[in-house]
């Protein structure tokens, strides 16, 4: 068995939470995994599936809530993932190797890192093309059936675990997460060094997508919401220009004055609100030409100007997590290109976690992003 660092967790110690049913989120332990040379997957098509990987141990050293862990908290399932059974939340993390499997070659104990929580199947036709995001089999982070990593140690794949640079606290490891989907949507986009930029919705993926843009060379970027705190946030952490929706204004007037506050069409517009309103205005405000990308999750079927954007060839895209982002993630950090840090505004402890989960719900004192830290020393996370 591993020793752990000082003023780290005890190694018989892995309390994790555990969410058991909708709004009934508990503090359990859980036997510390062994790290393994291959993982039996838990898809209900391939009960018995075997591949080859190569796992390390993890301390948890930072996890932030996302909104799908606050979704599957309140309402039990997202879309066809649904909680029938016990399963450890979280997957917005960074950690420290503790242990190693016997063949791992690409890291010791001691390394951080930050944790990219999906791994696809690597046999199916979507892994081999290097779009492993989309594995029909992948086992992602508190995703039903399969626990997250929201305890004080999880095991994870070693060529998913990405090496933080010696000047990244684990807070911004675990921002790689959110700044990931970033990535990928700006790729979507084919986004590129002095266009425009619009994103719809100032949350934290808006937010993360903004200073993704910024970082890639937009000429401009304007953020919406429908809340001044947001907005404010927005302007603080670098948009150019910022915009309040309202649902009571007519939708032409609103893309008239978003075009009016940008001086142009934005060439591409990334939805991350998932709202009627907000994806109809991305088709309207677009550019001729250019590219809406859909990354909020929104209703399963809704009423949108479909022919309006065919006739003007707008590229509608959708965004589905992320695939080979985090190396681009964490450069953009580590550049100072993209400063995630002032996204943080609450710390917890483990212990703390239901209080945790309280505050994310009732967005009590203005929550971005809050942070749980499964280690005792967790100080050294910040």
């Amino acid at each position: 068995m591993f020793s752990c660092n000082s003023g780290g967790a005890d190694a018989k110690d892995n309390l994790s939470a555990v969410l058991c049913g909708i709004n009934d989120l508990r503090l359990e332990q859980r036997p510390v995994p062994k790290p393994r040379d291959h993982r039996k997957y838990l898809s209900p098509n391939k009960p018995s599936q075997c591949t080859p990987t190569l796992e390390v141990l993890l301390q948890m050293e930072s996890v932030g809530i996302c909104g799908s862990d606050v979704h599957f908290l309140v309402h039990g399932k997202i879309g066809p993932f649904v909680v029938t059974d016990p399963m450890i939340i979280g997957h917005e993390a960074s950690g420290t190797v503790v242990e190693i499997g016997k063949k791992v070659k690409t890291l010791k104990p001691g390394d951080r890192v930050a944790i990219e929580p999906g791994v696809g199947c690597r046999m199916c036709s979507y892994c081999k093309e290097g779009r492993y995001h989309l594995c029909p089999d992948m086992a992602f982070c508190a995703t039903p059936p399969i626990d997250g990593n929201l305890s004080r140690f999880f095991a994870h794949d070693e060529d998913f675990c990405f090496k933080l640079p010696d000047h990244l606290t684990y807070d911004e490891g675990a921002l790689m997460e959110p700044l990931a989907v970033a990535v990928h949507s700006l790729k979507q986009a084919n986004f590129r060094l002095g266009q425009v930029l619009l994103v719809m919705g100032a949350g934290p993926i808006g937010l993360v997508t903004m200073l993704a843009g910024k970082a890639i060379g937009a000429s401009a970027v304007l953020v919406t919401d429908t809340e001044d705190f947001r907005l404010k946030k927005a302007k603080d952490f670098g948009a150019d220009c910022v915009y309040q929706m309202c649902e009571d204004k007519p939708e032409d007037e609103i893309v008239q004055e978003i075009k009016e506050e940008l001086g142009c069409e934005p060439h591409a517009t990334i939805d991350c609100a998932g709202a009627v309103q907000a994806i109809r205005i991305s088709l309207k405000v677009t550019r001729t030409g250019g590219v809406v990308v859909l990354t909020g999750m929104g209703q399963l079927e809704m009423n949108i100007p479909l022919t309006s954007a065919i006739f003007r060839e707008v590229d509608i895209k959708g965004v589905f997590r992320y695939n080979n982002d985090y190396p681009m993630a964490i450069d953009m950090v580590a550049s100072g290109r993209a400063n995630v840090k002032p996204l943080v505004t609450h710390h917890f402890k483990i212990e703390d976690t239901v209080k945790a989960f309280e505050t994310a719900k009732t967005r009590e004192g203005n929550p971005i992003k809050i942070m749980i830290h499964p280690n005792p020393n967790w100080q050294h996370c910040l």
